[in-house]
């Protein structure tokens, strides 16, 4: 999968797009026939347990990206960029996307809406590294939206969101991701973009959807956001096995004559 095999799929075929964090999942991931791999800076949550994606250090996502680099053969595979090394410090952007792509194998990397983000958009394009733009809910300046809020709900907002869609096109991004929009506005931003628009809460719309797998597989605790679908629970299923597991070692039936050796 290339970048202009993602283009081509606006208005013609729905782009699908799952995170990944691990070989393993990575590679069931990309078995399945998904179109892009995100490794999303949601590892800070759903891997290490941080509280804010915020946290992620860049040696950590390069770390998981070349384990997911080795799972993926067939879709494009993206980097998120921490909030460290391009928000705090825009003056490390460039070096750390071509890390993702030079160490990490990346065929892109993904930055969120800031008010520099034009300008690290096409210093990093201009290095040779393609860029994913994302507006609306930008989990990793949330606190200065009010928090993690549905976005241009008002007239004023989506003229605002539309238009820095709008400009992160004309910056080279090749792909925008809409998170938590009403789905009118996520039309009308598609509508008005000649590259896809990718909606995790933004409606039927997008030219394409993600979710967090760990939200797909139901393994994510607490509170799930009104977009989120889980498709199985496997959180219950790995309880209800380690649950099965403790009490056969502690009843002596495992092992078994059938899982020893003679």
């Amino acid at each position: 999968m290339t970048i202009q095999d993602i283009q081509n799929k606006k208005h013609r075929e729905k782009i699908i797009m799952l995170t990944a964090y691990d070989y393993a999942t990575a590679r069931a991931v990309d078995e399945s026939g998904v179109d892009i791999v995100l490794v999303g800076d949601s590892l800070a949550n759903v891997v290490l347990g941080l509280e804010n994606t915020r946290d992620v250090t860049m040696d950590e996502m390069i770390h998981h990206t070349k384990a997911v680099r080795r799972g993926v053969t067939n879709a494009l595979l993206v980097g998120d960029m921490p909030y460290l090394v391009y928000q705090a410090d825009p003056s490390l952007a460039v070096k750390s996307a071509l890390r993702f792509k030079n160490e990490g194998g990346c065929n892109g990397v993904k930055i969120e809406w800031f008010d520099r983000a034009v300008e690290v958009s096409k210093n990093i394009t201009a290095a040779g590294v393609a860029v994913m733009g994302h507006v609306g809910l930008t989990p990793q300046t949330a606190d200065q939206l009010g928090g993690f809020k549905v976005q241009g709900k008002d007239q004023q907002e989506a003229r605002k969101i539309l238009e820095q869609a709008k400009q992160l096109e004309k910056a080279g991004c090749f792909a925008i991701v809409l998170e938590c929009i009403p789905s009118s506005l996520a039309k009308d931003i598609t509508a008005s973009l000649s590259i896809p628009t990718i909606g995790i809460g933004a409606g039927i719309h997008c030219d394409g959807q993600v979710l967090v797998i760990h939200d797909l597989l139901g393994l994510t605790p607490g509170h799930r956001p009104k977009f989120v679908k889980a498709y199985v629970e496997l959180g219950e299923s790995i309880r209800r096995a380690v649950s099965a597991f403790k009490n056969d070692v502690k009843d002596g039936n495992f092992p078994d004559d059938g899982h020893s050796y003679h």
